[in-house]
């Protein structure tokens, strides 16, 4: 047969186990790699709103140009290229750094 203590050893063995394993609070593991990751997506973030701000820089200024009658057409479609290729520029640097 069994013994009263034995049996009371073990259910307290196990209560401990199972008390301790509930207690453990999740962590997430943050490597070096997933940091790199973040600050690449970040970065990217980053490129693209600077495209998109040279984008509608590039229009509005087309805009005006063609109200003005300073300069021809196509001088105004070499501006908002222009504007564009210095915000891509710009993008370019953001996401080397």
């Amino acid at each position: 047969m069994h013994s009263p203590i034995g049996f009371r050893m073990v259910v307290l063995t196990l209560a401990i186990a199972v008390a301790s394993l509930t207690q453990v609070t999740p962590s997430y593991a943050q490597t070096q790699g997933s940091d790199r990751r973040q600050d690449r997506r970040d970065d990217r973030g980053d490129a693209r709103d600077t495209k998109q701000t040279g984008r509608q820089d590039a229009r509005d200024g087309k805009a005006e140009c063609k109200e003005g009658d300073d300069k021809s057409r196509a001088e105004c479609r070499q501006d908002k290229r222009d504007t564009k290729q210095d915000a891509r520029d710009s993008a370019r640097e953001i996401k080397k750094q």
